[in-house]
């Protein structure tokens, strides 16, 4: 082992020959030491990795990160402690609980799923910069896994992070610094909106967010009781209201039920892909849901005699399951609700089908997330169907007298699209950004969202210079969302969806200050890396903040509060 040259130097021209000599000496000793301690004892390495998903309020479990130990010791070696640092967290008071998991397998890959088969090691409701946390892992030859995690307080603040780091594992006969395997992560707070068997409901997917005209925060979504499954099943729109910028939420409300309409059972009655609009100009809020009544077999045919017995199962988008005319028994139905009360009630579901859709559509649809305003009072919904050849296609469905009457533009785009999100550029028009379903095939550079663009509300279509080659997407509904810029006439567009051609994962939004032209990749913020379901909708919650309701890793709906100077780095 040799001391830097410059070293040697110093230490000479600065001490005696024999004061020099005892100072290599120690030096020496030191650095020894230091390597020892940090070096693998017993055959034993160990690693630690970060992942960028969100720490949750609401979850008793959060993971932090994950320690890979290796053994190649022919008998049981103990771990018996290890020490956490959470120094680079924002406020350690945010942190309820560190809890020490250890599992043998890591059958999903780095990916966390709940700690089902893994054994609780130790934890702490002590909080500090460092921590100790004791408890007895007995690892056996091959690779073994500790996973960090953590309980949040409930009033810990959303725009904060967490950081942890293993400082030392302590075994039986050694201690080891665990080596890193990527940049250490600073995770940012959400939180859990709604989750998996929350009040007996099995499902909740399929995310709508917006701000009304008082700064609640709206968030709508599927309800789905029994099941995972798409349309028809016992589903409904369920609403969480937010008084305080996402920081807590109101106990859900049930806004679109149809219950057992027709003397079917509710299972036979689902409403499903809510879309919720905020009037800027008079404060009304609005909701749009897709009703199946009974069930259409593949051959298109209404299925007669149903009862809560009875087991079959079709859905709009599936060979014949929705079809032309208007009836109830012939195509799934467009429904609307309102709300003049800041959305504490609302009233009795319009039904917009007659009114809007083409007969011989297969189906018209809303396209979940959010709707909008534009700057001469217009309301805006996307929507989407299947035209007389059953080709689906994206559009938009607007009023120009505050709701009473509604008008449905044209398709957008000439190829496969389905679920899009409408946003008003800064000349005044109109940009639609669409679910390509043709993506599900092409991998390489053509692979992107559809995008159109119409000056005229939808009576003529041209494709934007991005359309298909600049959003990826893994074929899945995406967000499109105008943010408004304090103190400037320029606006902001965001953008997010699972940015991979190939899962459903890394959520990420991405902001443009040139109406979609380009979307630097300074101009990223990376939410959640593992797989979900990935649906999402974003709001302004005020002029400094975006918000994000969406599916995430960690829970069925996520919510995070974001600054927007996260996504403008200049």
């Amino acid at each position: 082992m040799k001391l830097p040259v410059e070293y040697l130097c110093l230490v000479r021209n600065v001490c005696s020959p024999k004061m020099a000599n005892v100072l290599v000496v120690i030096t020496l000793l030191l650095i020894f030491s230091i390597h020892a301690s940090s070096q693998p004892k017993d055959n034993i390495s160990a690693e630690q990795t970060w992942f960028q998903v969100p720490v949750l309020k609401g979850k008793a479990v959060n993971p932090l990160l994950r320690i890979k130990i290796t053994t190649a010791a022919n008998t049981e070696i103990l771990l018996n402690s290890l020490t956490l640092s959470l120094k680079g967290s924002t406020k350690i008071s945010d942190i309820a609980r560190i809890q020490v998991y250890f599992t043998k397998s890591d059958s999903t890959a780095g990916r966390w799923s709940g700690f089902e088969n893994a054994q609780l090691l130790g934890e702490s409701s002590i909080i500090k910069n460092s921590i100790v946390i004791s408890g007895k892992a007995p690892l056996l030859a091959g690779p073994n896994y500790i996973w960090v995690s953590c309980q949040l307080n409930t009033n810990a603040n959303l725009l904060h992070f967490i950081s942890a780091r293993c400082e030392e594992l302590a075994f039986d006969h050694s201690k080891i610094i665990p080596q890193v395997t990527n940049q250490q992560i600073k995770q940012r707070l959400g939180i859990a909106v709604r989750q998996h068997n929350q009040d007996n409901v099995h499902t909740y997917r399929i995310p709508g967010l917006t701000t009304s005209t008082k700064g609640t925060l709206l968030a709508v979504y599927d309800v789905r009781r029994e099941s995972g499954r798409d349309l028809q099943g016992h589903m409904d729109i369920g609403l969480s209201r937010s008084h305080d910028q996402g920081n807590t939420w109101d106990p859900m409300q049930i806004v679109l039920d149809m219950k057992t309409f027709g003397g079917l059972p509710e299972k036979f009655n689902g409403v499903s892909d809510a879309c919720i609009l905020s009037d800027d100009k008079t404060g009304t809020l609005y909701i749009a849901g897709l009703w199946m009544h009974g069930v259409l077999n593949d051959q298109g045919e209404w299925i007669e005699g149903l009862n809560e017995n009875s087991d079959v199962w079709n859905h709009q988008w599936r060979n014949r399951g929705s079809q032309p005319g208007f009836g109830i028994k012939e195509t799934a139905q467009f429904l609307v609700i309102k709300s003049e009360d800041d959305g504490k009630t609302w009233g009795e579901p319009v039904n917009l089908t007659s009114m809007c859709k083409q007969e011989e559509w297969w189906l018209w649809a809303p396209a979940p997330g959010h709707g909008i305003t534009l700057r001469d009072g217009t309301l805006v919904f996307p929507t989407q169907g299947r035209d007389k050849n059953g080709t689906p296609f994206s559009n938009i469905t607007f009023s120009k007298d505050g709701g009473k009457n509604w008008e449905t533009s044209v398709p957008a785009d000439s190829g496969s699209t389905t679920e899009c999100s409408v946003v008003q550029l800064s000349n005044g028009d109109l940009m639609l950004n669409m679910r390509a379903n043709e993506n599900k095939y092409i991998k390489d550079e053509h692979n992107g969202r559809a995008i159109a663009v119409t000056s005229n509300l939808g009576k003529s279509w041209e494709n934007h210079a991005s359309s298909r080659s600049l959003l990826p997407e893994s074929v899945c509904m995406a967000a499109l969302h105008r943010f408004k810029r304090k103190g400037s006439k320029e606006s902001l567009l965001l953008f997010s969806n699972p940015n991979s051609k190939y899962k459903r994962n890394f959520m990420t939004i991405k902001a443009s200050a040139d109406d979609g032209m380009s979307w630097p990749e300074e101009n990223w913020v990376l939410l959640d890396e593992w797989p979900s379901y990935g649906y999402s909708s974003i709001t302004s919650i005020d002029k400094k903040h975006v918000g994000i309701l969406y599916e995430g890793s960690g829970s069925q709906m996520v919510f995070q509060k974001i600054p927007l100077k996260s996504f403008l780095k200049k």
